[in-house]
Parts: C-alpha cells; structure tokens; sequence
C-alpha cells in the first residue's frame, strides 16, 4: 500500500494516548528485540521502540501513515517485557483506529461491516447458513444417529458460535464439536443471525464496533436464557469479546452474562466422565502444543487468568507422547497470525514473523502440532509450509484431538426418535426442507 496518499494528517494526542506517559520509555529496546516482526520485509527501520518515540514526540501522524502497526498480532511479547509497563498492543490497536476506514489494508473493515451489518464477516446469507447447518448435520447423523444443528434453542445449557470460514467452505471441520456435544448428551445452540466467532473490529481498532459486537452475544444470551456461551474458539474473537463485555459491563452491571472457555468446557466434560476417550487412537504420533498470545499471554495480562495447564492435561488425556516447544507458555512465540495477519495483504511480513515458530516446531520433533485458534492452525498448517522447507507436520485444533479420541456411546432409541422428532419441527420452522427426517 502507497501510504504517501493516505489522508490522515496533524493527527494529535487524544484522550486514548493522553493516558500514556511516553517518557516512561527508557529507549531499552525491549520491545523491539521481543517482537518478531523487527526487520520485517518493507519495514526497513521500522520497529516498535522507533513507534514510541515517534509518540513521545507527538508525531502520532508518522505511525498513522506507517503499516507497521498493521503488522503487530498483538502477540503482547513488547509489553511483557517493557520495563516501563507500557501497554503496547492496545497502543497499536488504537493507532489502526486512527487510519481513515477507506484506507484500513485488504479485507478486515469491509469483513467487519459485514459482520455488524450481517451477523458475520462474508455476509453469508441466514438462508443460506441455516441451509448449510441442516444439510452437514444430516450428514453426520449418518454416523451419530439422532443428531442435528438445534438453532436459537431457549434455555440452552451452551451456546457455541461457528467460524465464516468454516461455514463458508471448511465444512466439515465443525464436525469435531458437533461430535463433542453428541457424546455429551449437551443441550447445546447456536444462533440463527449474528453467529460470527471472529472479531474483525479488534484487528480494525473499531472499539464501538468491537462493543456491538460484544453485546449481541449478550442480548442474545439473555433473550434465549442461555446458561452459558463458549467463548469463541479464534483467539482474537474470545479476547475482542471479553475486551467488549468488560466496557459493557463496566457500563451497566447487568451486562454480565455467563461464559466458559473451551478449555474450561472440555476439562469439565472429560472430569465428569460426560464423554470417554480412547489414547489408543493417537499412538505413534509425538504432539506438541502451540500456546496461543490471545488465550495464553494476553488473556493472563490483561484478565488475570490465561490458559496454560488446561490445554496440555486436556492432551494428557487424550495421547500417550507429548513434547513441549521452547519456548513456551507466557515466553511463547506468536504464529504471525494474531492481530488481522492471517487475512491481511501482509504475507511476506506474516512468513517472516513465523520463522520463530517454524524452527520451534522443527526442534520439537513433533508430529502433530496441537492448537487452540482458527487463525493459529491456518498459519501453521498453510502459511509455513509454503515459506520453509521441511515442515513435516500436521495441525489439528485440540477439540479435534478431543474428537478423534472419542468412544461414542450409542444414543437410545427413544432419545434418536425425540431429536429427529425436534429437528424436524427446527426446520420446518426456519422453512428449511430436509430428507432424512
């Protein structure tokens, strides 16, 4: 992008910046030497010490102009090093902020308009979707008999939200939860309209839209009566929620509604012995675990409590041979996805960012890399093979993992005959024509 033409100019110190003492920066260098994107291609003296200096001198409209900090994932490695205890990802964020929309790189404003205007980021029609949610479930009752998509079930116990891309084309990676719920009997949702997993307007620096976002899932959860959401499986899309309930409800107390990570959900399923696992499946195999910025780091940072143990005693109970990368947990490398980096016109800046993790994984000897957001598996799984050599691997989401290792019990026929029976009165509902049932 020709950056010399973008109209963003005098650009000064707003109440967002104005909470920041720059002179707090020593000039140490901690954050560039922490953050993977220093010498990134076409960003020849650009790094994130040169930002704060730029800022502490109220050149706001320099890093306006600059990609750089489009190339930031919002890995949070600068801060957690920052001797100064500067907030640099949220700084980046609100520099993407300050970019005229018209000039926000490649698709993430117009996915984030369509999702605030559709209910999700590829403006996939409720027709369609809804279509789309009956057909896959059809077909995997073929293999778990009785089972369909229940769609804005009242008083739900779960409410999960799929993925654009995965509603889009990876159809059948939804199967690994779907199979999940099945096993354990759950009495599970999702909605109808506004189900996009993924937070566009955090990549974006859109905080109102960020805030919608947000409070659509809420409204949604209070109308339906729902116990509890899963906060989204996408890294950024589970933080852009919690960053958006933390304003609402700091707003009005009210707006607090129930939630569980996944790694909280699947912990509780296996410890109540809701669904049964089999290791024997995985054997052979030597897995490793990708510790996501969003749901580890960041998450520990800025709410207290980021998810470290959980996912890899989730593995304990699913495979036999488990190696760590190093580093690892809150000293873990970001993918070079994080942050809008896996859809955004920056693959170059995104590859190199990734040449960390690559030679972690090489190290590792692994065979399975093991990982916990969409954003996180596509870069390891698509990006990196295609920049280095070598990479012998494959990826899978733990729920994935979790899925394949299943010992699924056969329902009742009585419990088959009630869901069919439910699915059916669904459908007719939504004017959705199904076969089977």
């Amino acid at each position: 992008m020709d950056t010399t033409a973008l109209n963003c100019t005098d650009f000064q110190y707003d109440d967002f910046l104005e909470q920041y003492d720059f002179s707090s920066c020593l000039v140490c260098g901690a954050c560039s030497n922490g953050c993977p994107n220093t010498g990134a291609p076409e960003s020849a003296g650009w790094d994130t010490r040169k930002v704060m200096r730029l800022l502490a001198n109220n050149l706001v409209d320099d890093v306006v102009k600059s990609n750089f900090p489009w190339l930031c994932t919002g890995c949070g490695r600068c801060a957690s090093t920052c001797p100064g205890g500067i907030d640099i990802p949220s700084i980046m964020g609100h520099i993407k902020s300050l970019r005229p929309r018209e000039d926000v790189p490649g698709s993430l404003h117009t996915g984030m308009q369509n999702n605030i205007e559709t209910g999700n980021n590829l403006a996939i029609s409720r027709d369609d979707y809804l279509e789309g949610m009956a057909e896959l479930g059809e077909e995997l009752a073929e293999e778990c008999p009785g089972f369909y998509v229940p769609v804005d079930k009242h008083g739900a116990d779960v409410l999960f939200f799929p993925n654009s891309k995965e509603v889009y084309g990876d159809f059948e990676d939804q199967f690994w939860w779907w199979k999940i719920f099945y096993a354990a009997k759950e009495n599970w949702t999702v909605p109808s309209e506004g189900w996009e997993a993924v937070d566009w307007a955090l990549f974006t620096g859109n905080a109102d839209g960020n805030k919608k976002l947000a409070g659509r899932k809420i409204d949604y959860v209070r109308e339906h009566n729902i116990k509890r959401m899963i906060m989204p499986d996408c890294g950024g899309g589970s933080y852009g929620c919690r960053k958006g309930m933390e304003k609402l409800i700091s707003v009005d107390p009210d707006n607090e509604v129930g939630f569980i990570y996944l790694y909280d959900y699947l912990m509780e399923l296996i410890k109540e012995g809701r669904i049964k696992l089999d290791k024997s499946v995985h054997a052979g195999k030597k897995f490793t675990f990708h510790d996501s910025c969003k749901h580890g780091r960041e998450l520990q940072r800025n709410f207290g409590k980021g998810y470290f143990d959980e996912p890899r005693w989730i593995l304990q109970q699913c495979v036999d041979e488990f190696v760590e990368l190093t580093p690892n947990r809150e000293k873990n490398y970001c993918c070079g996805a994080g942050g809008g980096m896996w859809p955004a016109p920056f693959e170059d800046q995104s590859a190199w960012h990734a040449r960390y993790k690559q030679q972690q994984i090489k190290d590792s000897g692994a065979d399975v890399v093991v990982v916990g957001c969409s954003n996180c598996r596509d870069q390891i799984m698509k990006r990196i093979p295609k920049y280095f050599e070598g990479c012998n691997y494959e990826v899978k989401y733990i729920w994935e993992v979790v899925a394949d290792a299943l010992v699924i019990e056969p329902w009742e026929q009585d419990m088959i005959e009630k869901a069919e029976a439910a699915a059916q009165t669904q459908w007719d509902k939504f004017g959705v024509e199904i076969t089977e049932y």
